[in-house]
């Protein structure tokens, strides 16, 4: 099996080797319309998404229009309140880093990653980041695969290095495993409380956190890549289809009082921690045949039908500005 480092090393050469097509596949997969970010206006509210993996922002209210492109590169990115948070693509000599910056994009924090960039996500304060990077293998859908999901509390600076220091319990009863894996964390409005993704045995479940006594219980199986709604009521999540990864994902939002689900009207596999665009309102991104992204949007109440939010596009962050 490849080592992390000569897996890393592999994709800086492959990227190398792709440079000189960089520019045609930017062009040919972006809008029709892309405006430089040094002279687009960017008034009202503002979507940020990645482009062909650059930092980018559009209109919210006209989301198919032209779009501003800064110079900042990222694997993952995301964005809430004064805060962006940005997972930079591997390099053999550095690996992968964490840049979290302001709103202006003025780097604040760094913190070094081993690992290939996976999930990313900001509390809706601005506060408390998360992360995760697969430390072995590269899907969800595979076996063996190993993944490392760490917090960053930007008002203390005081990192969790990983989910895997703290105490689980797992169907009422304390859990040791040594095969734990965490990811896709989505924090409640108190900043403490947070929800995420375990997997264990075999199974994989939604848990729910508390930062503050450093501990996770499992509330429900086959939920994965959890997006708590900006009202606190429900999560947008994936679910195996058949509770085979292999199979595919079907996008779902839980109620969390009553912890009953509804599949929503995006029957396509979605491989995504989805995004709340509003209370009534599900993001998430799909891949094309021809490996170009989209963001896409569907009703929370699993009613009407999938809508092209972003072309050629992914990452998507709801609105970041005004």
């Amino acid at each position: 099996m490849l080592t992390l480092r000569n897996r890393i090393l592999i994709a800086l050469a492959a990227a190398l080797v792709l440079g000189g097509v960089a520019v045609v596949y930017v062009v040919r997969s972006a809008p029709a319309e892309v405006a430089d970010a040094a002279s687009a206006v960017q008034t009202g509210a503002r979507m940020q998404v990645l482009t062909n993996g650059v930092l980018s922002t559009v209109s919210a209210n006209d989301t198919r229009g032209p779009r501003s492109l800064t110079d900042r590169k990222c694997d993952r990115a995301y964005a809430a309140r004064d805060t962006v948070a940005c997972l930079v693509p591997v390099d053999a000599l550095t690996g992968t880093r964490l840049v979290v910056m302001n709103s202006a994009l003025q780097e604040q924090k760094t913190v070094p990653l081993t690992g290939f960039p996976n999930r990313l996500r900001i509390s809706a304060s601005g506060r408390m980041v998360s992360w995760t990077v697969f430390i072995d293998g590269h899907s969800y859908a595979t076996t063996g695969f190993s993944t490392r999901t760490g917090i960053l509390d930007r008002s203390t600076g005081r990192v969790v290095e990983s989910l895997e220091e703290f105490s689980a319990v797992v169907d009422g009863v304390p859990h040791g495993a040594a095969d734990v894996n965490y990811w896709g964390v989505t924090f409640a409005a108190d900043d403490n409380r947070f929800y995420a993704t375990l997997s264990t045995g075999g199974k994989r479940y939604l848990v729910e956190g508390d930062l503050a006594a450093r501990t996770v219980r499992t509330l429900k199986e086959n939920m994965e890549c959890p997006s708590l709604s900006p009202d606190g009521s429900r999560i947008a999540y994936k679910s195996a289809i058949e509770g085979d990864p292999k199979k595919g994902w079907r996008l779902s939002v839980l109620d969390l009082v009553s912890l009953t689900s509804v599949p929503l009207a995006e029957v396509s596999s979605v491989d995504d921690q989805a995004v709340w665009l509003s209370d009534q309102t599900v993001g998430y991104g799909l891949q094309r045949s021809d490996g170009v992204n989209d963001v896409w949007s569907v009703p929370a109440d699993g009613g009407g039908v999938p809508s092209l939010v972003v072309e050629g596009a992914n990452s998507p962050s709801p609105v970041v500005g005004a």
